[in-house]
């Protein structure tokens, strides 16, 4: 099939979350599969300059409408591996900036007209070039506009595009909300500004347009979808999303088991399995060295990474703020956002900088020694989609300590409910849920049998792209 796959940040090129990993280890393994497949994302600045982008090519010159004027841009390409092409749509004006979305404080305020932008450089690329897909797949608010953009402008060249379009809510929380004066930059006709289109209490919101116009829906979550169907979980969308509740399917994401792997994680200080931990071990001591806690420490680290936001429950820490300063325990927690969280959160650090360690910033290596070193690794959301992380954690060796929502309830087996198949402890998202499963993890902790169990059978389990694909590709063949 030729399968065209649409996102604002996918890895390694550019990367803020999950989103990015999710992305760039699907495109990887359906090309891996055969499938003809191209990538499109924003021209940031920061992707061109990877190292593996220097082959990049000026393959076309963008003459994009915008509203009552035209802007230029132009599409840059390179294929990375067999069956791949990475393609970047690049305007200065929008991309060459030093953050994908916006700075610490607040988003950009023009990024309805960046990613307005963005949208209809891929609808006019794959006219020019004439591409011919079976399947358009666009991720998240910042591609939501692709399907509608894409029928709109087959109608208006008597073109073809795409047979079918997908896409996917990574997390609904992020809409895409702005002025509904900003619509008349999508060119499209005026009936989409109602109430069966595109308004969102009198604004304009580009998730719902992917809600209501793709041909299939999907999450990154059996759950999830479910959740999201709910007013707790939908966010003023439940009611759009339940009028695809036909169309709409939850299939988990899956882990880039190239990069992602004990074995060969080549930013690691050293490789284990489940066979030899004593690489697990090395990685402990590293972890606590490069953060100044003492390596030789015995007792149980906690490590977490994420945004710090209310959503990651970050708020949920500190709530348990006693528990860290006082608990045989150490706590990691690597990350970047909410200004204010992080504020609370050093302050956190800083009244036990022999338990607690915080690191401020967005760090792909130390992430990997966080999942590696760790004992335990937090997860208190109040809401997760899918969730990474916990994957992650299991496969290397450590045990995910996760709250009872979305994608993370189809990854994890709780041990107290099921102690003979349990990978990770379950608890529901308040601060006395966290307390009570940081008390459980204590005690497990102390119960090396167990715990060595525990970890074996996380790291037995298959998370990688290879088996996620295949749901993929069953759901294109379906569409098609």
């Amino acid at each position: 099939m030729k399968i065209v796959h649409v996102a604002s940040e996918v890895f390694p090129y550019v990367k803020t979350g999950g989103l990015a990993d999710a992305v760039g280890a699907l495109v990887g393994a359906l090309a891996d599969a055969g499938h003809e497949v191209s990538v499109f994302l924003p021209g940031y600045s920061s992707a061109i300059a990877h190292p593996l982008a220097a082959a990049a090519e000026r393959r076309l010159q963008l003459r994009i409408e915008m509203g009552d004027i035209f802007m230029s841009g132009e599409v840059r390409a390179f294929s990375p591996r067999k069956n791949l092409t990475v393609y970047f749509v690049c305007r200065e004006e929008f991309f060459d900036r030093r953050h994908p979305y916006g700075t610490p404080e607040r988003d950009y305020e023009d990024n309805h007209h960046r990613f307005i932008f963005f949208c209809k450089g891929v609808v006019e690329t794959l006219r020019l070039a004439d591409l011919r897909a079976d399947i358009v797949h666009a991720h998240d608010w910042q591609a939501a506009l692709l399907p509608l953009l894409l029928r709109h402008a087959e109608q208006r060249h008597g073109a073809t595009l795409a047979m079918k379009t997908v896409f996917t809510v990574h997390n609904l929380a992020f809409q895409g909300v702005f002025p509904m004066r900003s619509f008349y930059r999508t060119n499209l006709p005026g009936e989409l500004m109602g109430i069966d289109g595109l308004e969102f209490y009198g604004q304009l919101n580009m998730m719902k347009g992917g809600l209501l116009f793709a041909d299939r829906v999907t999450t990154v979550s059996p759950r999830y979808a479910q959740e999201i169907q709910t007013p707790e979980f939908g966010c003023g969308l439940d009611g759009v999303v339940h009028t695809r509740a036909g169309d709409i399917v939850g299939l988990l994401n899956g882990i880039d088991s190239a990069v992602w792997n004990p074995v060969t994680d080549s930013l690691l200080p050293a490789h284990y399995s489940v066979a030899d931990l004593a690489g697990k071990a090395a990685c402990r001591a590293e972890l606590l060295r490069r953060h100044g806690l003492d390596p030789s420490f015995t007792g149980p680290v906690f490590g977490m990474v994420c945004r710090i936001t209310e959503q990651k429950g970050v708020d949920l820490v500190l709530a348990n703020a006693e528990f860290f300063r006082t608990a045989r325990a150490r706590l990691i927690l690597l990350g970047s956002g909410d200004p204010r969280l992080v504020a609370a959160v050093q302050e956190l650090a800083a009244s036990a900088p022999d338990r607690i360690a915080v690191t401020v910033r967005l760090d792909e290596s130390m992430s990997h020694l966080v999942e590696a070193g760790s004992d335990f690794f937090l997860m208190p959301s109040k809401f997760e989609p899918c969730g990474l992380n916990q994957m992650y954690s299991q496969a290397y060796g450590t045990i995910p300590l996760v709250s009872r929502v979305g994608g993370l309830v189809d990854t994890v087996t709780d041990l107290t409910e099921n102690p003979a198949e349990g990978t990770g402890l379950m608890f529901p998202p308040t601060a006395d849920g966290l307390r009570d499963g940081l008390e459980r993890a204590l005690r497990l902790h102390a119960e090396p049998s167990r715990l060595a169990a525990a970890q074996a059978r996380g790291m037995a389990k298959d998370f990688s792209w290879a088996t996620a694909a295949q749901t993929y590709q069953r759901l294109y063949d379906e569409a098609v």
